[in-house]
C-alpha cells in the first residue's frame, strides 16, 4: 500500500509540474503578445503625431512663429544662466578664470545678437500676431469727389476685416491640432510612462495650447468690437453718400434746367438777331452768365461757410490784388469792352504799344485779352512789313494805351489818303481835278454807305461835318506843290483801293504835258540867255 501511495504521489506531482509549467509558459506567451500589441499601438500613435507634427510645421504658420518665440526665451535663458556662471567665475577669481570669463562675455554676445533678431517675438505671438489695423482717419463725404474715396475706404475695412476674420479662422484650426497632438501625447505617455522627453514636448504643447485659446478668446471678443466699428462706420458713410448724390442729383437737375433755358435763349437770339458780330457778343455774354450760375451754385452748395470764405477773400485782397492787378485790371477792360461797346468781335482795329503798331481785325474778345488777326494795311506796308500773325492783347490796355477802332458802331469805311508832289510849273489846277475825279469815280459807292451810316449815327454822337465827299488839299512843299487827296473806303480793304486810284491818277498825269511829277532829276542848259524855267528842289543845274 506504501509503495502504491509513494508512486501515485510522484505521479501526482509531476503531472502538477507539468500543468504548471504550461500555466507558465501561456502567461508568458500572453505577456509577450501585449507588449507587441502595445508596440503597434505606440508605434501607430507615433505616426499619427508625425503626421499632425508635419501638418504644423507646413501648413501653419503659427507653429513657426511660436517656435521663434520659444527660441526667444530659450536665449533668455541661457544668457542669465551665462551670467550666473560669470558672477561665479568672479567670486572665484577674476584673474585666475579670465579665460573662461572672456569666453562667457563671448557666448553672451553671440546670444544677444540673436535675441535682437528676435525680438519681436518676445511677447505671446498669438496675441501680437492677429491685431487688426487701427481705424485711424475716417473719411468725411462732402463732394460727389468724395464719394470715390468713401467706397474704397469702405471696401479696404472689408478686407481688413474679412482678414482679420481668417486670421482667428486659422487660429482655431490651429488648436485644433494642438489639441489633437496633446491626446496623442497622452496616450503614447500612458504606454511609455518612463520617457520624460515626451512629458516635456507635452507640458509644451499643453502650455503652447493655453496661450493659443487665451489669445483666441481675446481676439474673438475684438473681432465683435471690431465688426460694430466697422458696420457704424458703414452706414455713417452710407448715409452720407446718399445725402451727397441726393445734392448733386438736385444740383445736376438744376444746371440741366439752366441749360434748357440757356439753350432756348440762343435758339431766340439766332432768330431774332440777324447781325453775326451782334449775335457773336450775345452768345458770349449767354455762354458766361451759364458759368457764372453755374459756378455760384457749386460754391453755396459745397463751401460750407461761405461767411468764411468771405472774410478770408476780404483778408487777402489786398494781396490778391496786388500780386494779380493786371487779371483784375483786364477783368474790368473786359467790362467796359462788352458793356460800353467800344469793340465788337469783327471789328478792325489798331494797337499803339512801346511806338509799335499792330492793325488787324478781332477774332475774340475773352476775359482776360482781345485776339486779333492782323492783315496786309497799310501800316504793315510801311512799318511792320509783316502780316497773318495772331495778336493777344490784354484788356486792361484800353486804360493805358492807344486802341484805334476802324469799324465802330455802323461804320464799315474810313478815310483815307493820297499824296503826290508836282513840279512848280506844273498846272497844279488840272492836277486837283484829275485827282478829285479819280477818286470820286472810285470811291463813289463807301462815300454813299458812309454818308447813310453817319445819318444814323446823329441820334447817338453829335456829329457837326458830315460832308464825305473826297476832299483835295494843295501844299507849297520845299521840293514842290504836293497834292493830298482823301476819299472813303472800305476798312478792311485800304491797300486795294489805294492802289487802284494811285495807279488811275498816274495815267492821268502821264497823258498832261503841264503836269509834271516832282523827283530828282538834272537841266543842261547850254545857252545861257536863255531863260530857266522853275526847277523842283531835286533838279540841279549843269550850265
Amino acid at each position: 500500500m506504501k509503495g502504491k501511495l509513494f508512486i501515485f504521489l510522484i505521479v501526482a506531482a509531476i503531472t502538477l509540474s507539468f500543468a504548471q509549467d504550461e500555466n507558465n509558459s501561456s502567461a508568458l506567451q500572453e505577456q509577450n503578445t501585449t507588449i507587441l500589441l502595445q508596440k503597434q499601438q505606440v508605434e501607430k500613435l507615433k505616426q499619427s503625431l508625425e503626421q499632425i507634427n508635419q501638418k504644423l510645421e507646413q501648413e501653419s504658420v503659427w507653429q513657426k512663429v511660436y517656435a521663434n518665440h520659444l527660441a526667444y526665451i530659450d536665449m533668455e535663458e541661457k544668457i542669465k544662466k551665462i551670467d550666473r556662471q560669470i558672477k561665479a567665475y568672479r567670486r572665484k577669481g577674476p584673474t585666475r578664470y579670465r579665460s573662461a570669463i572672456r569666453d562667457l562675455e563671448a557666448q553672451k554676445l553671440k546670444l544677444r545678437e540673436q535675441l535682437n533678431l528676435l525680438k519681436d517675438y518676445r511677447a505671446n505671438p498669438f496675441k501680437t500676431l492677429i491685431r487688426p489695423k487701427e481705424v485711424k482717419e475716417v473719411p468725411t463725404v462732402t463732394n460727389p469727389v468724395a464719394i470715390i474715396g468713401a467706397f474704397s475706404f469702405i471696401k479696404k475695412l472689408d478686407e481688413q476685416q474679412s482678414r482679420f476674420e481668417y486670421e482667428i479662422q486659422s487660429l482655431k484650426k490651429f488648436i485644433d491640432l494642438l489639441n489633437r497632438k496633446i491626446a496623442l501625447l497622452k496616450d503614447i505617455a500612458e504606454l511609455e510612462k518612463g520617457d520624460k522627453e515626451l512629458k516635456e514636448e507635452l507640458a509644451r504643447t499643453i502650455k503652447e495650447v493655453d496661450e493659443a485659446e487665451d489669445a483666441l478668446s481675446l481676439h474673438q471678443t475684438a473681432l465683435v468690437v471690431y465688426k460694430k466699428k466697422v458696420d457704424e462706420i458703414r452706414l455713417r458713410l452710407t448715409e452720407q453718400i446718399k445725402q451727397q448724390a441726393k445734392k448733386a442729383g438736385t444740383i445736376g437737375a438744376t444746371v440741366l434746367t439752366i441749360l434748357l433755358f440757356v439753350l432756348l435763349f440762343k435758339w431766340l437770339v439766332k432768330r431774332t438777331i440777324t447781325d453775326n458780330e451782334r449775335f457773336y457778343m450775345a452768345n458770349k455774354i449767354i455762354n458766361f452768365t451759364f458759368f457764372f450760375l453755374v459756378i455760384i451754385i457749386l460754391l453755396f452748395a459745397y463751401i460750407e461757410n461761405v461767411s468764411y470764405l468771405v472774410t478770408v477773400l476780404g483778408f487777402a485782397s489786398a494781396g490778391i490784388a496786388i500780386a494779380m492787378k493786371d487779371w483784375f485790371m483786364s477783368m474790368l477792360g473786359w467790362l467796359v469792352i462788352v458793356l460800353g461797346g467800344s469793340i465788337h468781335v469783327g471789328d478792325r482795329i489798331r494797337v499803339d504799344k512801346d511806338g509799335k503798331m499792330y492793325v488787324g481785325d478781332v477774332l475774340d474778345i475773352s476775359l482776360l485779352r482781345i485776339t486779333m488777326f492782323e492783315d496786309i494795311t497799310l501800316t504793315t506796308y510801311t512799318h511792320n512789313r509783316r502780316a497773318g500773325r495772331i495778336i493777344f492783347i490784354p484788356n486792361n490796355y484800353i486804360f493805358t494805351d492807344m486802341i484805334a477802332n476802324y469799324t465802330h458802331a455802323t461804320l464799315k469805311t474810313v478815310w483815307d489818303g493820297i499824296d503826290f508832289t508836282i513840279t512848280f510849273n506844273s498846272d497844279y489846277k488840272k492836277a486837283q481835278h484829275i485827282a478829285r475825279e479819280t477818286a470820286k469815280k472810285y470811291a463813289k459807292g463807301y462815300t454813299d454807305i458812309t454818308r447813310k451810316q453817319l445819318n444814323k449815327l446823329r441820334s447817338k454822337y453829335s456829329l457837326k461835318n458830315t460832308n464825305v465827299e473826297p476832299r483835295i488839299y494843295s501844299f507849297i512843299e520845299e521840293n514842290g506843290i504836293r497834292i493830298s487827296v482823301w476819299y472813303m473806303t472800305n476798312a478792311y480793304a485800304t491797300l486795294t483801293l489805294r492802289s487802284t486810284i494811285s495807279a488811275e491818277i498816274l495815267d492821268q498825269i502821264k497823258k498832261e504835258e503841264n503836269i509834271a511829277i516832282a523827283y530828282p532829276s538834272q537841266h543842261i542848259y547850254l545857252d545861257k540867255a536863255k531863260k530857266k524855267p522853275t526847277i523842283s528842289k531835286f533838279d540841279e543845274d549843269i550850265v
